[in-house]
């Protein structure tokens, strides 16, 4: 099942940056040319990594909701962050998961339920007798039942910069008793980025992205996470003159405003199903410059929507669609 788009802008934007994301502001990414050279397990797979050491609890966690004290290694975790469930089983946590959220759909062995992680029942949450809950939405009423239980919480909202999916990352390494699992994770996404940024071929003219949230026409300006994977690649990002400051990251535009700055690249999710050629048919689009060369780039939601491990996977894919405009 795919997050639907809308019900996220109401809500913040806070589960996906894509058709679900931030609407916070942050700092400039690191530049991935710090990558370390380190060997990691492939993301989003577990069965290669140690056993967690026991002997680093009690442990306080620092996240950017305040310090989380986890006395025991957890042994019974309730994910209800897609992003978070990918990360917990790409660090080696996913033996320690009893139960993921309804959008939760990847890896394939993350234990899917029904619990809503856009709005968090403690009751529902509870039966599943936590000794850990991962939250991507910060819910006041879960937090403080959860905190009268006993159960420490992670609060991880969506990310903004991509260093904080390496914070989110080592965060998580910390309270699950994976410290050295998520630095090989971080280390593994560092190189993928410098990768995917050294291999880009010169361009001989500015790609101009227009990336398409959904078809009411938001976009993701450079100020957002997504937004800063195309500066990674050096596009010139059309949502810019709609949100110059970076502020508001996901600005609506206006059907007139992406046909007078006219695309070379347009980039949209398979949220809504529709097709390239949908794109193409609405009034006036067949004039711009992506339909007419072909570069309109259909990805998938779930991987465009999530910070965690799989962002390489979305940056070589839009990298990739340089070649479609003549670079």
């Amino acid at each position: 099942m795919r997050v639907p788009t809308r019900p996220f802008v109401a809500l913040g934007l806070c589960l996906a940056f894509t058709s679900v994301a931030s609407s916070a502001c942050g700092d400039q990414p690191d530049s991935p040319e710090v990558a370390a050279a380190t060997t990691a397990s492939p993301a989003g797979s577990s069965a290669a990594s140690p056993q967690p050491a026991e002997g680093q609890f009690p442990i306080v966690v620092e996240t950017a909701s305040g310090e989380v004290t986890i006395e025991a290694q957890p042994k019974q975790i309730v994910s209800m962050s897609p992003t978070a469930t990918e990360m917990l089983f790409a660090i080696g946590a996913g033996d320690q998961v009893k139960a993921v959220d309804s959008y939760s759909n990847y890896p394939a062995e993350a234990p899917l339920t029904d619990l809503s992680a856009i709005a968090p029942n403690l009751e529902a949450i509870a039966t599943y007798q936590p000794d850990l809950v991962v939250l991507g939405f910060g819910d006041d009423v879960v937090q403080a039942g959860l905190a009268d239980l006993g159960v420490p919480v992670l609060l991880l909202p969506a990310a903004t910069t991509l260093d904080d999916t390496y914070d989110q990352v080592a965060q998580l390494g910390e309270a699950t008793g994976h410290i050295d699992e998520a630095a090989a994770v971080n280390a593994e996404i560092r190189r993928g980025i410098e990768q995917v940024v050294s291999e880009l071929p010169a361009a001989k003219t500015p790609v101009r992205v227009y990336h398409e949230l959904d078809d009411t026409f938001f976009s993701a300006s450079s100020g957002s996470y997504i937004g800063q994977l195309y500066q990674l690649l050096g596009y010139d990002n059309i949502a810019d003159v709609a949100d110059p400051d970076g502020s508001i990251q996901y600005p609506q535009l206006q059907a007139e405003q992406i046909i007078e700055a006219d695309p070379t690249l347009i980039v949209f999710t398979d949220a809504y199903g529709d097709g390239p050629e949908v794109i193409a048919a609405r009034p006036g689009w067949d004039t711009l410059t992506a339909v007419a060369n072909g570069s309109v780039v259909q990805v998938d939601d779930d991987i465009a929507s999530r910070w965690g491990p799989r962002v390489v996977e979305l940056l070589r894919t839009i990298a990739a669609a340089a070649a479609l405009v003549g670079q």
